[in-house]
């Protein structure tokens, strides 16, 4: 595993809604229209912008009311990151478009 791999998985860290529209109505849509968020990591060197493919089961916007801006998301989601297979795990305050959050390697199934 990649240097970048193992401090993003080592612990919760910093995050932030990213993406060229880093937006309340943007992380909105993504969530539940597009399936594919933008989490920052802004403590790395130059800060490292994540798209993530959104797990639906495992994220919860149970506890967010976006018309008022208020509450937290829970988002989980798949991507490969310098060509480790990780999962991203966040929780996101939707008052500040920012939280916690860390990676988690996983397992590829190789066909076969």
């Amino acid at each position: 595993m990649n240097d970048l791999v193992q401090r993003l998985s080592a612990e919760d860290r910093p995050v932030v809604v990213g993406g060229p529209d880093p937006s309340l109505s943007e992380l909105h849509r993504r969530l539940t229209d597009i399936g594919y968020v933008f989490v920052r990591f802004p403590d790395t060197r130059g800060g490292t912008d994540l798209g993530v493919r959104v797990d639906e089961a495992a994220t919860d916007l149970g506890r967010a009311d976006f018309a008022a801006g208020t509450g937290t998301v829970h988002v989980e989601g798949t991507l490969t990151l310098d060509f480790v297979p990780v999962r991203c795990v966040a929780d996101i305050d939707l008052a500040s478009l920012s939280g916690t959050g860390r990676l988690v390697a996983r397992e590829e199934v190789s066909a076969g």
